[in-house]
């Protein structure tokens, strides 16, 4: 049974860091694009960040570009969200998404992580 378990989140002041983990089990990570989402209440669903399984084109939202940086490790089976210069916008849940990269909509989620940055 594939799991995705997220990691990482937590309190922390603006201008702080945070390491987000996604780490996957019982599927071939390395043929997986990964996207990070983030939900904040009274907002909709923001794509974060996407990251081709290759790791050879990421793509940030303008939101969180220059601040945040998504990264994978194939040979331990997780996926990384760096955060940086944190603000209080950033206050969400984090959720990772694993999608087969043949577009058959294989697509699998983490439980997602709370991420609150205080002012």
């Amino acid at each position: 049974q594939v799991q995705l378990v997220e990691s990482g989140g937590g309190l922390v002041q603006s201008g702080g860091s945070l390491r987000l983990s996604c780490a996957a089990s019982q599927l071939f990570f390395s043929l997986y694009d990964i996207n990070w989402y983030r939900l904040a209440p009274g907002k909709e669903r923001e794509l974060v960040a996407a990251m081709r399984s290759e790791a050879n084109r990421i793509d940030y939202a303008d939101s969180v570009t220059g601040r945040f940086t998504a990264s994978r490790d194939n040979a331990e089976d997780t996926a990384y969200l760096q955060m940086q210069y944190l603000k209080p916008d950033d206050t969400a849940v984090y959720f990772c998404n694993l999608k087969h990269r043949s577009n058959s909509g294989i697509s699998y989620w983490g439980q997602g992580t709370q991420v609150t940055v205080s002012s």
